[in-house]
């Protein structure tokens, strides 16, 4: 045989060799999903989180043709979540709900055991929501710009109501009276349920909370809306301006959530979750279903989510600096 016949050959057999090697991942991932996945949440049933999460998932499970069970893993500010994904294969069976939760937790705690951007994957963000801040329908405060002056003029006086110290209602709060440079007195109470009676009944004078918690009431007369907290106004109370309408720029809280799968996950199978996620989002029953929660469902790229994710640790970051608050030990 010609020695440049065979030396063609052997080189020909190599390259048939190594595709067929590099096709196997491919190969061995051209079925997936092929048997029911798991979806953690790092909050109890029932929540609004958590009702996120059920819609999304049901709506995936349609488009996979598998089931999806939602795990509920609730504790420790989502370490036992965290660590449940963690130790599952990372073969795209397992997946974790992630956020702004997740954000807040890596900024309010001294140390945590996993990190969410080194030891995790995103796929897309599935639900936007923003804060409200209100207050009684008597109450002498009728715009936000009211609040700010009041402040101003008296420093320590008012009282503004958050759930737990934090929370995401808790450093929307902080956030403004960094941002705004004023000084009132914040009030954690321990339930969303208690925080609204006091402020209906005039114990505290404002309070931030979600359109979920404070719709009804809204719509009852029993409390009003001052202003909502995102970018733009809400779809579901768009005569509320926002607090950068109101005049405090450089002023944007809002809670998110998203889907990450472990980090060793394989990048086929996270595009294909992040396209699959991002095609179910817009369904008519779905967005019905989350407008009842305030929840504008979007969805991103797994990068567009990586951004968010850091921005949000870094800006927490920033304001627990600032404020002198006390982290969290693990």
């Amino acid at each position: 045989m010609h020695g440049s016949t065979w030396l063609r050959r052997v080189l020909g057999v190599a390259i048939l060799l190594a595709s067929f090697a590099l096709a196997l991942p491919a190969s061995a991932q051209s079925d997936y999903p092929n048997r029911p996945l798991r979806l953690i949440v790092p909050y109890g049933a029932g929540g609004v989180a958590d009702v996120n999460m059920r819609i999304v998932a049901n709506k995936l499970s349609e488009r996979l043709k598998q089931p999806i069970i939602v795990e509920n893993r609730p504790g420790a500010g989502s370490v036992v979540a965290a660590k449940a994904a963690l130790s599952a294969a990372p073969d795209g069976y397992t997946l974790l709900m992630t956020g702004n939760n997740t954000a807040v937790g890596a900024a309010v705690f001294e140390t945590l055991p996993f990190d969410i951007l080194r030891d995790f994957k995103s796929t897309s963000t599935t639900g936007f929501t923003d804060l409200l801040i209100v207050t009684r329908p008597d109450s002498p405060l009728k715009s936000l710009g009211d609040l700010i002056t009041s402040a101003q003029h008296a420093p320590g006086k008012l009282n503004i109501a958050t759930t737990a110290p934090g929370s995401t209602q808790n450093l929307g709060a902080e956030l403004l009276k960094s941002v705004a440079g004023i000084n009132v007195t914040i009030v954690t109470f321990r339930t969303s349920a208690d925080m609204m009676i006091a402020v209906a009944r005039g114990d505290v004078d404002a309070a931030f909370e979600f359109y979920a918690a404070t719709s009804g009431l809204i719509a009852g007369k029993q409390l009003v809306a001052l202003a909502s907290t995102g970018a733009k106004r809400s779809a579901y109370l768009p005569d509320v301006p926002t607090v950068q309408e109101s005049g405090i720029k450089d002023y944007e809280v809002l809670s998110w959530t998203g889907i990450s799968v472990p980090s060793a996950t394989p990048r086929l199978i996270v595009d294909f979750l992040s396209k699959a996620i991002n095609e179910v989002l817009p369904s008519p029953d779905a967005l019905e279903k989350a407008r009842v929660l305030g929840l504008d469902l979007r969805g991103s790229s797994p990068e567009e989510m990586d951004a968010r994710m850091k921005a949000d640790i870094e800006k927490w970051m920033a304001l627990i600096k600032k404020a002198g608050i006390a982290k969290i030990r693990g």
